[in-house]
């Protein structure tokens, strides 16, 4: 698949942080237009109440990944929990293909430490992707061996990968954000750098308002980028945080209804309705500080191919750091001996 064409989910760099002021953090913000009816006030309350019910029963699609833990009584006893963040490179420029998972994102939501977490997974990190046939595969390619069953075959291979428990799972395609741009209207960024790309010139600082077409080729933008995938996914991050920001001034039913109706085919979730509640009720104090973490690998060429190979210590500090966001002993998992098996 070309590396011109992936999207995904913004994906943070390491060491990077929100502010706290910052009142739609990137998991708020790609989980807003889906809660748009709870909190609206006025004569479309329970009208866009009513639509977002039935676009989420939509969206809705369970897996048969092995859970680590009960998410059910997790989120009743309001500890803290993990979600998978997928985003995959179809969806428009005429491609209806299941694609791959080019960012995926593990988002830890802490309500205790007022703190949310996103641990950036590398697209080309070297795994073993259980029934694949392959001795050694990218984890972007998980999704696309499980088939129609991608997200299962996606959620247990990040589990093996780092021994953490992934309680849910949302994913969306790059026809998604094109859509919901449009549906606000359109958003205004400052971009990170001057480029010119399909007939728009984007100044470094200077205000522009994007259309969704925009919007999309400025987060696709990856090779004229001195800092390469890392810029696209700083780019990836200004359009979710603007789309937050315009969907919650967004007030009319119209709208509203254009909003709910581009996920419709453009995301999925094992997220229910009654679960986007209670998350929006009491795991708002999660969203007060947003924290970044990346699972750091090193280029490495294995029999022709360029993967990400991150070290046993790596992959042990980042299971390790996720585990005590969630609450959790320390990982007993022998990381050397996956690295091992990948070696061979």
């Amino acid at each position: 698949m070309s590396k011109n064409n992936d999207f995904g989910m913004p994906s943070p760099i390491n060491g990077s942080s929100q502010n706290k002021k910052n009142k739609h953090p990137i998991l708020w913000g790609l989980l807003i237009f889906l809660l748009l009816g709870i909190g609206s006030g006025g004569v479309y309350a329970y009208s866009v109440f009513t639509h977002t019910e039935k676009t989420v029963a939509k969206t809705y699609k369970d897996t048969n990944a092995t859970k680590l833990r009960n998410v059910s009584s997790v989120l009743s006893q309001k500890k803290p929990f993990s979600i998978l963040l997928m985003g995959t490179d179809t969806g428009a420029l005429g491609r209806s293909d299941m694609g791959r998972t080019d960012t995926m994102i593990i988002a830890t939501v802490n309500p205790s430490t007022k703190k949310t977490t996103l641990t950036s997974i590398p697209r080309d990190t070297q795994v073993k992707i259980d029934g694949s046939g392959e001795d050694s595969s990218k984890i972007n390619s998980a999704y696309t061996y499980g088939g129609k069953d991608g997200a299962t075959l996606a959620v247990n291979t990040v589990q093996n990968l780092l021994d953490v428990p992934i309680d849910f799972y949302m994913l969306i395609n790059m026809g998604g954000l094109e859509q919901i741009v449009d549906a606000v209207d359109g958003v205004d960024v400052k971009p990170l750098l001057t480029f010119d790309l399909e007939g728009t010139h984007y100044k470094k600082g200077q205000k522009i308002h994007l259309t969704g077409k925009q919007a999309l080729a400025y987060t696709r933008m990856r090779h004229s980028d001195p800092m390469g995938d890392y810029g696209r996914q700083k780019r990836q991050k200004q359009i979710i945080t603007a789309i937050a920001g315009k969907a919650t001034s967004v007030n009319s039913l119209a709208n509203y209804k254009q909003l709910l109706k581009t996920i419709d085919g453009n995301m999925i979730t094992d997220l229910s309705f009654n679960d986007m509640i209670t998350v929006e009720t009491n795991y708002g104090s999660a969203s007060e500080s947003i924290k970044s973490d990346l699972l750091q690998g090193t280029s490495t060429a294995v029999e022709g191919l360029s993967y990400e190979v991150p070290t046993s210590d790596e992959k042990k500090r980042v299971s390790n750091a996720i585990r005590s966001e969630l609450g959790l002993k320390e990982s007993t998992q022998d990381f050397t001996s996956l690295e091992q098996q990948l070696s061979k």
